[in-house]
């Protein structure tokens, strides 16, 4: 990353909510597609949102829906109510979205209660390590950012744990909650990796050492990168070797594969980088968010970066307090 400009505090706190967003719809249309197919696009590497396979141009999709499903929640509840938020997840599922995760609907659809739901799911599979609880983290990360490092990892593993069984989801999406809160505060998120990786469980923090190093690249990648450690991982690598938000969402996308989560977990740590104004207005024009099972609500550039402003506000008051989000209880997600 390249000198410039620091960013005011707001303008990383819209530039990560609104930097998710344009890079999930910038990366739906080449979902499943093949290193290179960004560049094969777009070989100027100036992209725009495009739309294809399903999606309209800027149309956003289950990444970032449900993102604002959680911050929404967390407005309305003033905090984490895990309840609402699965509540929420499951109207949302109930209005047959365009995409949704298999795992995410089998979770929310399986009848069973939110606090049972994702665990049994993983007793039955063996298998919930997907990306799906971090594509949706940014607004979390805004909101929990001002209660620090403990309080704000916590959160994340609570949320993930509403529809992933895995801890490996949990301990990714916390610290994805991490590298929110040191870029917002102006610091490189990129430092902060080995910190978060101090907080990580000790039986996933070799793994997660791992994907998050320096020399680490999508070639190294022992899974689709619809796995968390992959997705993750390739978004850091974005970020580490490019020097804009734009390059960055380039470099994701061109990754192939699961190329709108990873642009939009690439693209929340890159607007809480380099801010809003590095959000170009070809993105941010045609950008919307329809919300399936909530009538006809379609959110717009406009109204993210009022929702980002809510929720850093909210957060601010609710770290003032002193009253962090409660810990993890183990017999209600193991």
């Amino acid at each position: 990353m390249t000198d410039r400009e620091s960013p005011s505090r707001a303008d990383r706190v819209s530039g990560a909510v609104v930097g998710s967003a344009v890079g999930d719809a910038l990366g739906a249309p080449f979902e499943f597609g093949a290193p290179g197919v960004f560049t094969d696009r777009f070989p100027d590497g100036v992209g725009t949102l495009c739309g294809g396979g399903g999606w309209d141009p800027g149309e956003a999709t289950d990444d970032t829906q449900m993102a604002v499903l959680v911050g929404e929640s967390l407005l309305e509840q003033d905090g984490l109510d895990p309840p609402d938020v699965f509540d929420r997840f499951r109207r949302w599922a109930a209005g047959a979205p365009k995409d949704i995760g298999l795992q995410t609907e089998d979770v929310l659809t399986n009848g069973e209660p939110w606090d049972l739901a994702a665990a049994l799911h993983f007793q039955l599979n063996g298998r919930a390590a997907g990306n799906g609880s971090l594509m949706r983290a940014t607004t979390s990360g805004v909101y929990f950012a001002r209660a620090g490092r403990a309080a704000t990892m916590e959160a994340a593993r609570r949320i993930a744990a509403l529809t992933h069984g895995d801890r490996a989801a949990w301990e990714g999406t916390a610290v994805f909650h991490e590298l929110i809160r040191a870029a917002l505060l102006g610091d490189d998120p990129l430092a902060a990796v080995p910190g978060a990786l101090d907080e990580v469980h000790a039986d996933h923090r070799t793994r997660w050492a791992t994907v998050l190093a320096p020399d680490w690249h999508p070639g190294l990648a022992t899974e689709f990168n619809g796995a968390v450690w992959p997705c993750l991982g390739t978004a850091l690598w974005a970020l580490r070797t490019t020097d804009t938000l734009e390059r960055a969402l380039a470099a994701a996308v061109d990754v192939g594969g699961d190329t709108d989560t990873v642009a939009a977990v690439t693209g929340g740590l890159a607007g809480a980088v380099y801010g809003i104004g590095a959000v170009p207005d070809r993105w941010r024009t045609p950008l919307h968010v329809p919300l399936p099972g909530y009538g006809d609500r379609v959110l717009r550039t406009s109204d993210l970066i009022a929702l980002a402003d809510r929720l850093d506000r909210q957060g601010e008051q609710a770290a003032g307090t002193g009253d962090p989000p409660r810990s993890v209880s183990p017999e209600m997600y193991t």
